[in-house]
């Protein structure tokens, strides 16, 4: 039987940000045809990937699939 894959597995969580940098984001999810959720899921897995690992502690999850 043919199936659509989700192409990830996903968690809810809730997070708090100034109000001033959910308005930027929602302004940049909507110029771009995106979902909200979808702008953060790029924004942390482009900080992620650019993380200094020397510096930041993630030398064990340097070849850890994000998605």
């Amino acid at each position: 039987m043919f199936k659509i894959a989700k192409g990830y597995r996903s968690v809810s969580k809730t997070i708090r940000i100034p109000e001033k940098t959910a308005e930027l984001l929602e302004r940049l999810a909507t110029k771009n045809y995106l979902s909200f959720n979808q702008l953060i899921n790029q924004c942390i897995q482009f900080a992620l990937s650019h993380m200094n690992e020397e510096n930041s502690g993630m030398q064990e999850f340097k070849n850890t699939n994000l998605t």
